[in-house]
Parts: structure tokens; C-alpha cells; sequence
């Protein structure tokens, strides 16, 4: 399979994903300001979520670039990675609906932290393949950002468990923001974007 084939899978993938979430959101059945104030809590964990889902667009675009050819385990890293993105709308409608409760909260930093380590081993198996002398291997380094937002990950859930559900949400949003704008380690390495 060619690498366009490959990334333009996934691009469908995390735009149905992203289709879904947004059909999930209910329509008002009226059309004043206190209609909106119960859907607050589902339109938040949308957005938060919309903004996870463009940075995993973004820094695979990015990630992608460096590929030159595509194997057979890059392609099932690629579909462990699609797996855990597509159960972003679930936890998204849950966390939401159930006004940020710590169940619904810790599941959706499970689902984020199992998307992080698959992005991680999608990464790893691509250096597998590239080598870590090519030129993602030079762009990830020792890939400190990635490291630490596991760790926020790791403990938002024990936060969300044992803590304050916001203390979790408030971590998972600094991830966000760490990586909010698009990872440049590949063109500052040598590749365009």
C-alpha cells in the first residue's frame, strides 16, 4: 500500500469520527438562552475533543511526511491508533452528558492515554522500518513532549478517580494546549510540511 492510500484512509477516518461527535450533540427544543444552558457540559467536551482530534490530524500529516515506504506493521499501528480515535465520541457524549462525573472523566483520559501510546508505537514501528537515523528519527529525538503528556494523561485519570474530576480535565486540556500547535520537530529536522 502506497503511503497516500494510507493517509488518505485516515484522514476519512478522523473526519467520520469527527461527523459523529458532532451528530451527537441534540438540538434545543427551544430557541432561548435557557435552552443552551443544560448541553453547556456536551458542547465543552466537543470542543476539547474536536481539538484532539485536529492535533492527531495535524501531527500525522506531519508524521506521515517523513514516510517513505509503508509495511505491514505500520499499517496495523496505523489502524491501533484509528481504533482508539474512534472511541473518542463515545467518551466525548458520556463525559458530557453526565456533567463531567469521574467515571465518564477517568474513561475519557483512558482513551486519550491509549491513543497517545498507540500514536507512540505508530511512531516507533514507522523508526523500525526508517530507521533512527531517517529523518523522523532525528524530527522525534528523545520525544520529551510525548513523555510528559503521558504522564498528564497517567495522572489526570488518578485525578478523575481520587481527586477532583476537574483537576483531570484541567490536565487534559494543558496537553492540548502543549500540543495545540502543530508538532515542527519534522520541518525544523529537514522536511517540509
Amino acid at each position: 500500500m502506497s503511503k497516500n492510500r494510507m493517509e488518505a484512509f485516515s484522514d476519512g477516518v478522523i473526519a467520520i469520527i469527527i461527523t459523529i461527535m458532532v451528530l451527537e450533540m441534540k438540538v434545543p427544543h427551544g430557541a432561548g438562552w435557557e435552552e443552551l444552558k443544560p448541553i453547556w457540559p456536551v458542547f465543552l467536551s466537543y470542543v476539547l475533543s474536536f481539538v484532539y482530534l485536529a492535533i492527531y490530524w495535524n501531527n500525522h500529516h506531519h508524521m506521515l511526511h517523513a514516510v517513505q515506504r509503508v509495511s505491514g506493521g505500520i499499517l496495523w499501528a496505523n489502524l491501533h491508533l484509528l481504533f482508539w480515535l474512534s472511541l473518542i465520541p463515545f467518551v466525548t457524549g458520556w463525559m458530557g452528558e453526565n456533567r463531567f462525573a469521574r467515571l465518564p472523566v477517568a474513561m475519557y483520559g483512558v482513551i486519550l492515554l491509549m491513543a497517545a501510546l498507540a500514536y507512540t508505537n505508530l511512531q516507533r514501528v514507522i523508526l523500525t522500518v526508517h530507521g533512527h537515523d531517517s529523518l523522523l528519527g532525528r524530527a522525534v529525538g528523545k520525544d520529551a513532549k510525548g513523555k510528559v503528556s503521558l504522564l498528564m494523561y497517567a495522572i489526570g485519570i488518578a485525578s478523575a478517580f481520587w481527586w477532583k474530576p476537574w483537576l483531570a480535565g484541567a490536565l487534559y486540556v494543558a496537553v492540548a494546549l502543549m500540543w495545540l500547535v502543530p508538532d515542527r520537530r519534522i520541518e525544523r529536522a529537514g522536511g517540509a510540511g
